[in-house]
Formats: C-alpha cells, structure tokens, sequence
C-alpha cells in the first residue's frame, strides 16, 4: 500500500470536487451538498485506508512521495506522513464531512460555498502532509483563500470586517515566515523540512546563516532569532497565541457556524503543526533562549481566554475564547517539554508524556469544539438566529436527546474523566508540573475557570425553568441525530481507550524527545 500515491489521492480529491461543483449549473443546496458529502467521505476513506496502512511501531516517514519539481531553487514535490501529520490528515478528513452535514439553509450560491468547504479541506491535507517548505507555503495560503470568502461571503453581519482582519492577521503572520524561511534559504540551499531539522541539529545552519548572511551585520545568534521571531509570528497568530488572538471572536462569531467547526477544529492546528513540524526542529536554540517569554505567553493565553470567555453572552464567542484556551494548553506542552533537563529517563518519560498530551489535545479539541459549534448552528436554525447565554432556558424538558448530546460534548470540552478531553490535559499537566512547575501551577486556574463558564453554559441553556417561547422547541431530528452521535460517541470511545490514537503518535513523538535533544 506503501507504494500507492495515498497522499495525492487524498489530496486530489476534495480538489476535484469541488472543480465539480464549480462547473455544473446551479441546482440548488441539496444536489451540491450531495456532492460536497460524496467526496468528503471518500476523502475520509482514503484517511482511513492511511491510517490502516500506518505502522504504528515506526517513527519514520511513510507513504513517502517524492518528485524533482523546480530544482535549480531546490523545490521538490515532497509529501509523507508520520505520527504528527496522520493523525491530523485524520482530524481534517473527519471534519469536513461533517460540517457539510450541519450546514444548510445556504440559499444564495450553494455551489460555491460547498466547493469553497472542499477547497479548505485540501489545503488542510497539503499543509498537514507536505515537507518541503515551498510546497508546504502553497497549502498553508490556498487554506486561507477560501475561508475567507466563506467568512465574507456567508457569514454574520459583521462578515466584512471579520473577514477582512482575519486575513490581515494571517497574510501579515505569513510574510514575516515567509521571509525568515527565505533568508533560512539562502543560507542552507534547501526548502527540504526533515533536511534543514538535521542542519539545525548538527550547527551547519548556524554556519550557513554566519557565512552567507554576514552581510546583515548580525551574529549567527542574532539573526537566527530574528528568523525564529519571523516563522513564530506565522503560527502564533494562526493558533492563536496571546496577543495575537484579537481576530479570532469576531471571525468565529460572524462565520457560518459550519465553517468556524473547521476554522476551530482543523485551521487552528495548523499553527500548533508549525510550531511543532518547523519551529521547534529549525529554531531549537532561539526557541529555547526565549522559553521564559513563551511560557508567559502560553499561560496568559490559557488563563486570560478563560476569564474572557467567561465575560461572554454570545455563545459562539464564549466557544471561541474557550478555544484559544484549549490550544494554549498545547503551547504550554510543548514548551515544557523544551525545557532543558539532564538526559534522564525520568526527564525524557515527562517530555513524551507532555508531547503525547499535546497530540491528543489537537485531535480531541478539534472533534469536541466543532461538535459545540454544531450544535449552536443548531440553536441558531431552531430560534431564528439567537444565541445569547440568557436567550434560551430549560431546553432539556422538550429536548432532552439535544440537551444529552450537547452535554456530553460540553463536558468532554472541560475534561470530564472517562470522556475524549481528559486525557490530553491529564498528560499535559503531567509532563509540565515537574518541567514548569510554577506555569503550570497558575495554569490550572484556567482549568477551573473552564468548569465554571462551560457549566454556566449548560444551566443557562438548558436547565431551570422552560422559557414558554421556547415550549414548541424541536428535539433533534433522525438525521440530525445521525449527524452528532457519531462524533459524541467517538468522545466516549477515546476517553476510555485513547491508546488508539496513542498507539499512532508515540513513535513519533519519543523519536521528536530524542532529535530536539530535550
């Protein structure tokens, strides 16, 4: 199977469908979004056939495919998948489809809202499987182009401006990476990610960057800080990192809720990927000399997003800030585990366990906040567009079935033991107590503000008194019940047995401990 060009496949597939919608004639919704499914389950059965396929006992490469494409500027057509990478691939896969299905009602130009949606996926599938930084580079910005017309064109009143600060985040966050990678460029020759890890490893790339950028004037220390600073803004902002989160409320608030599902659930984890895939390997010294500042950053990013998030009447802006939250406790993993210890086994068991959190914390938070976002689209369609904390009241005496589900998923999103969010945490913490004791102490707060406005949540909407406007509110329909239980049960399925996922990143991240020398 190793031998099948999976990855193009995959890639090619959201690709072609949406070519598909984009010159048929408009027949209304239901025939796009026919279509839109069609290929995102087949999509998702070429995951599932690389996920199978996938040696889990190995950390190496696989399904590796690589092609001379422009070499004199040594670009090559380089894609493969490992522990990290498949288990997004994975996430991405399960996402779209799923989206695709909570949306509806989209009456002004189905077809390119649901070609838009599979063009996001395939730029979700590049960036998350290419290693060359210019084929890499393409993904990352093609994902960008249709979520912003999908913000603008289709979402809330405030679209215009949302999607407007969104991209400007974002373009602004991708030139500064593109630059810093340009002049990594210049100094080592090659785009090639696993190459230029190992130059920065063996101290050819400090070398390089001394010897052919000596015209800035800087050391080698200097100016390879001044590139991490550059390829750090990229992935701080696509997170986001605290301060560089501003945009994120109102473009997951004006978004249509199907879409802010993948801008939370697969779009975010791409700046945590890069963080991961190219920061940390490229920079290892720069990211290290700067652990203190990034630590703070990390912990206001969890601790202030939660009293954000607890300030908040909209729904969709209260999930939003509880989603900034989630991913800082993935930053606070990885620079925990890029503290520098003695080379113990005692030290090293603590860092994987803080990577393995990490990695399971991008999967399940992407699964459980799109879920969330899911079920407030619901809310929407149910009452004519409300979503404020206090605007609904006592939903579970006519629909209990939603209430239980939604529930479920709440509860899995503050990290309920026995359900998907617990274990990602619980390994976070572990590893970050004994390698940052004092930030993960004051992130823990975070942890309780989390219970508290998510159980807010959950009495305002759907416990107390039934709200009489509300007495006639539909439960959710078969095919609406057929849409979340999946996912729901999926929280349940890896909270009780997360070695499945395990099993397919630890490999990957022992092998990550052991390379970056932490």
């Amino acid at each position: 199977m190793n031998n099948l060009p999976l990855i193009t496949l995959l890639t090619l597939t959201p690709l072609v469908g949406a070519l598909l919608l984009a010159l048929t004639g408009d027949r209304g919704e239901r025939p796009a979004k026919g279509v839109a499914l069609g290929f995102g389950f087949l999509a998702l059965l070429e995951a599932l056939l690389l996920v199978t396929g996938f040696d889990g006992k190995s950390a190496s490469l696989q399904f590796v495919e690589r092609h001379a494409w422009i070499p004199s500027l040594g670009v090559e057509y380089f894609v493969a998948v490992d522990g990290l990478s498949i288990l997004l691939v994975l996430l991405s896969a399960l996402l779209v489809p799923f989206a695709v299905a909570v949306s509806g009602g989209v009456s002004d130009r189905p077809r390119t809202f649901y070609a838009l949606m599979l063009l996001l996926q395939a730029g979700l599938f590049g960036a998350f499987t290419a290693l060359n930084f210019f084929h890499w580079f393409i993904f990352w910005e093609i994902s960008l182009v249709p979520a912003y017309f999908l913000i603008k064109l289709w979402g809330g009143p405030a679209r215009r401006s949302a999607a407007t600060q969104f991209f400007i985040y974002t373009f602004v966050g991708s030139v500064a990476m593109l630059l810093a990678m340009q002049a990594v460029f210049l100094a080592t020759g090659t785009f090639d990610l696993p190459k230029l890890a190992e130059l920065a490893r063996s101290g050819e790339l400090a070398r390089g960057l001394e010897t052919k950028l000596n015209w800035t004037g800087l050391s080698a220390s200097a100016l390879g800080t001044v590139l991490f600073v550059g390829v750090f803004l990229g992935f701080a902002v696509k997170v986001p990192l605290m301060p560089f989160h501003t945009w994120l409320p109102a473009t997951y608030a004006e978004a249509p809720s199907s879409v802010t599902m993948l801008l939370t659930g697969a779009m975010s984890k791409m700046g945590v990927y890069g963080f991961l895939r190219i920061l940390a390997p490229i920079f290892p010294g720069p990211l290290r000399d700067l652990l203190g500042p990034l630590m703070a950053l990390a912990v206001l990013t969890i601790v202030a997003s939660a009293f954000a998030a607890f300030a908040q009447k909209d729904l969709k802006r209260m999930l939003a800030y509880s989603s900034i939250n989630h991913l800082g406790l993935c930053l606070l993993g990885l620079f925990a585990a890029m503290q520098p210890t003695a080379n113990t086994a005692t030290w090293q068991t603590e860092k994987v366990a803080a990577l393995n959190g990490v990695l399971l914390q991008m999967f399940n938070h992407g699964l459980t906040a799109a879920a969330l976002f899911g079920f407030v689209a619901l809310l929407e369609r149910r009452s004519g567009g409300l979503r404020g904390l206090d605007d609904f009241g006592g939903l579970r005496k006519v629909a209990p079935v939603f209430a239980g589900l939604m529930g479920i998923s709440l509860f899995a999103s503050l990290g309920l033991p026995g359900l998907n969010g617990f274990i990602g945490e619980f390994l976070i913490f572990k590893g970050a107590f004994p390698l940052a004791p004092f930030a993960a102490a004051l992130s823990t707060l975070g942890l309780l503000l989390t219970a508290i406005f998510l159980l807010t949540l959950i009495q305002r909407v759907f416990a107390g008194p039934l709200n009489e406007r509300w007495k006639n509110f539909p439960d959710l329909t078969r095919g609406e019940l057929l849409v979340f239980a999946p996912a729901v049960a999926l929280m349940f399925v890896l909270g009780v047995a997360p070695q499945l996922v395990v099993r397919l990143i630890n490999p990957t991240v022992i092998e990550a401990v052991n390379r970056l020398g932490i």
